[in-house]
Parts: C-alpha cells; sequence; structure tokens
C-alpha cells in the first residue's frame, strides 16, 4: 500500500499547504491505507432532515448513502479526494464485518471499562464516543455471532440485561471526526494504532469487564 505513519503526516501538513484536502478525506486515507479499512460515505443531517433525500428516513445522519460506493481499503488520498469529491460534506462510515466486528455499551460504563482494562493491561483495539451516548469498541471479525453464546458461558442469561450488544456484517459506524444524526461529532475515546486497528483483539478478551461494568452501571 506503501503508507507509513511520515507518510500520513506529510499528507496533513500538505493537504493543510493545498487548501484542498478535507479532514474527512485525510481520515479516509488513514483508515485505508494504514489500518486497511474499507470506507463508505454517509448523510449528514440538519435540522432533523437527512442529507438522503428519503422523506421519513429513519436514521437521519447515520447511515451510508444508497448511491456511494464503498472505498476500499488500500485506497490512497487522490483516490479518497476523488471519490468525496461526488459526495461533499458526506461522514465517514465504517463497514462492520470485515476488518472488524464491534462491542456497543453505554459511553458511562464503556469508560470504566475502558480505564480498568488498561490497568489490567490487555490488548485493546480502538473506541469510538458517540454523541448519542454510546461507545464502540473495536474487536475482531466474528464477534457478534459469538456473543450470545460467549455472554451465556459467562453466566449472564440474558444479555439484553446488559445494554450491550455486538455489530457484525451489514451494520456500520460512523468515524472521527464526522458528524452523526447531527448531534456532534464522533470522537475517538481510544484511537487506531498498527497493531490494534489491523489486529484488533478477541472479544472473549474484553466481555467479561465489559459485561460486569454495563451491569453494574445499570443496577
Amino acid at each position: 500500500m506503501g503508507f507509513t505513519i511520515g507518510g500520513i503526516r506529510d499528507m496533513r501538513t500538505g493537504a493543510r499547504r493545498r487548501g484542498g484536502r478535507s479532514s474527512e478525506c485525510t481520515a479516509v486515507a488513514e483508515f485505508t491505507g494504514l489500518w486497511s479499512w474499507d470506507v463508505v460515505p454517509g448523510a449528514r443531517a440538519a435540522a432533523g432532515a437527512c442529507s438522503c433525500g428519503k422523506a421519513g428516513c429513519r436514521a437521519p445522519g447515520a447511515h451510508p448513502l444508497d448511491f456511494a460506493p464503498l472505498v476500499r481499503a488500500g485506497a490512497t488520498l487522490d483516490e479518497v479526494t476523488t471519490a468525496w469529491a461526488e459526495f461533499p460534506g458526506a461522514s465517514v462510515m465504517l463497514p462492520v464485518g470485515r476488518a472488524f466486528d464491534v462491542i456497543e455499551v453505554a459511553e458511562a460504563a464503556g469508560r470504566r471499562a475502558l480505564v480498568r482494562l488498561e490497568r489490567m493491561g490487555l490488548p485493546l483495539g480502538p473506541v469510538i464516543a458517540t454523541p448519542e451516548g454510546r461507545t464502540h469498541f473495536l474487536v475482531a471479525p466474528g464477534a457478534a455471532a459469538e456473543l450470545p453464546g460467549l455472554l451465556y458461558r459467562m453466566g449472564w442469561d440474558d444479555p439484553s440485561s446488559l445494554d450491550l450488544r455486538g455489530l457484525g456484517p451489514g451494520s456500520h459506524v460512523t468515524a472521527p471526526p464526522s458528524d452523526r444524526g447531527g448531534l456532534g461529532p464522533v470522537r475517538w475515546l481510544r484511537s487506531p494504532a498498527l497493531d490494534s486497528a489491523t489486529k484488533p483483539p478477541a472479544a472473549r478478551l474484553l466481555l467479561g469487564t465489559l459485561a460486569y461494568v454495563a451491569h453494574r452501571s445499570r443496577a
């Protein structure tokens, strides 16, 4: 792919000098070039209306644009800029299920769990916080399908009581620095790094702590 951390820094500097690259384009180029993630342009929301143009949209500003093509892993900054020029202002959305799955919990529980997991020295992937008050822990693909069985074996008979769920193939998450649903920007609680983004941890390594903290938070 020919991307390095230094190369991304050069792209950022060059983007500022040229003034023609948006922050979304630079972020997408990092995702595709460094982390080998697919990306798709997503809708924006303003005053409750969705840029997809559909009346009564069920997820305004929080879904991929149906008519936008996937930007494949490995795309360069120039390729990303060309693709994004077709959809100015689009949000950055990451398809779930190929490079990673997601475990979603409430933000308060997610923040507390993240502190515990870091203190325990467990491997962690990127973690996203959304303006709706949710956290997305990126984990190895297949986690969403395994989640009910893993929780059951850990003694959690009713996963719905934890306010914890898995997102797998067919789902998308909004990535920083994009706005989600007109509610505000999505943020990294734990930014991607070469080891964590390209090889996210198995869900079983994090799930015990996430489930325990989520349960305590709801109790």
